[in-house]
């Protein structure tokens, strides 16, 4: 059974390292490592993403806010979709 899953991120972009640090006017608030130079930024969320939730790179898009720091996030093809959910509803629970 194929489902996705869509949220939106606020991100902090050249930061000293990758992370969940909070949440920002309702959105998790994520700092990445890389520059938001050429995509870089993008890049690096989505890889970030993939590693926390488990889910592969190609399973993860930005749909809007390509160029802005709130992005809205959308996971295709999950398995465990509870999962997900619980994942992120924990992350701004602790963040």
């Amino acid at each position: 059974m194929k489902n996705e899953f869509q949220f939106t991120v606020y991100i902090q972009p050249g930061s000293r390292k990758s992370e969940i640090c909070g949440v920002h006017d309702g959105n998790i608030k994520i700092k990445i490592q890389s520059p938001p130079v050429d995509g870089k930024a993008n890049e690096a969320l989505i890889a970030f993403l993939s590693k926390l939730l488990g889910v592969s790179k190609s399973s993860i898009s930005v749909i809007s806010g390509e160029k802005s720091r709130v992005k809205k996030i959308r996971i295709k093809n999950i398995t465990d979709l509870k999962k997900i959910e619980e994942t992120l509803v924990e992350l701004r629970k602790t963040h």
